[in-house]
């Protein structure tokens, strides 16, 4: 039969991630769509610590901040509509009272700080190129918080631009985990408040760049997140209502793309084995107290007993033990 689309097909790293592979997600919110799939099949991994960033500049600076454990600048803190916030974090970095919100970034990059150092992956996923430059200190942030347009410049980012900061980062990370291995990404999220026509000079500018880092380092390496979004799935029923994020059809389509490439054979089994159990542990008998349900819990422990010794699963060997009479 003739094929009516464009396959993506994997190919298989030849350094996978296992069950104990520590991983690193930052960037845009696809980085939470893969970082928080790791940790669901328990990864010892950390998703997107910092929140959503957007673009390669602001990624690197939040790392930079990470890497020397340093604390933002008194003068990237502002305060809106009596909320605190910081010029280089996601919203979801604010609080009402000041030292909350300082007390809460320190803890973070504390946080990635201790994970860069044993980690084995950074997964960094690239939104845009267009970045906002505050006008009284020209600095590059990673939110504008609502702040008015004149206190911004706004520009594009050029590859050669995106491949210095990276190598400023990729420098000084080196020398904090000599044995890291990067991932690069471009966002499949289409950024359309730029305009169609920007979004795509955006991406191809984040595509270059990523192409040539990639071929630039033998331990950076490019997952077609953006690719598999545009020439493989290539169909609105894949989007969310907002014609702009991916579905979680979409997300689960790529994750199963990203896990057949980089997942060990051990970690793919595991996937499937867990999947099995949760759906196990998911299950709302209408007679609870049934011997046939009670026989069925107590396999499922048996199950979970099995994995003690590889994952952590106090959690869900506490549920289920209530649940036995």
């Amino acid at each position: 039969m003739k094929a009516f689309r464009t396959v993506v097909s994997p190919t298989a790293s030849n350094h996978p991630i296992n069950l104990q592979t520590k991983v690193l997600t930052i960037g845009s919110c696809f980085a939470d769509a893969i970082g928080s799939r790791l940790i669901h099949f328990k990864s010892p991994s950390i998703a997107n610590p910092f929140g959503v960033l957007y673009s390669p500049n602001a990624i690197h600076k939040a790392l930079r901040y990470a890497l020397f454990n340093e604390a933002a600048p008194q003068h990237t803190y502002l305060q809106h509509q009596d909320v605190h916030l910081n010029y280089d974090f996601h919203s979801e970095f604010s609080s009402l009272q000041k030292e909350a919100l300082e007390k809460k970034i320190r803890k973070a990059t504390q946080e990635v700080h201790d994970s860069l150092k044993t980690a084995e992956w950074l997964f960094i996923t690239y939104g845009t190129a267009w970045v906002y430059e505050r006008t009284d200190t020209g600095e590059i942030v990673a939110n504008c918080h609502k702040q008015p347009t004149s206190a911004f410049r706004k520009s594009l980012l050029t590859q050669k631009k995106i491949i210095e900061s990276f190598e400023a980062l990729y420098t000084n990370l080196k020398t904090i985990n000599p044995a890291i291995r990067v991932i690069l990404t471009v966002s499949p999220v289409r950024h359309i408040k730029d305009t169609l026509e920007l979004n795509s000079v955006s991406k191809s500018v984040l595509r270059l760049a990523s192409h040539t880092l990639q071929e630039n380092y033998t331990d950076v390496e490019y997952f077609p997140a953006y690719e598999i979004m545009m020439d493989d799935l290539r169909d609105y029923r894949f989007y969310k209502e907002d014609m702009i994020h991916p579905s979680a059809e979409a997300e689960e389509y790529i994750w199963n793309y990203f896990i057949n490439q980089y997942g060990s054979d051990h970690f793919r089994k595991f996937i499937t084995q867990w999947t099995s159990i949760q759906s196990a542990m998911a299950h709302k008998p209408f007679h609870p107290q049934a011997p046939a349900h009670q026989q069925f819990l107590k396999e499922t422990l048996r199950r979970l007993e099995e994995l003690k010794s590889t994952v952590p699963v106090d959690d869900e060997i506490a549920s289920i033990r209530k649940q036995i009479i």
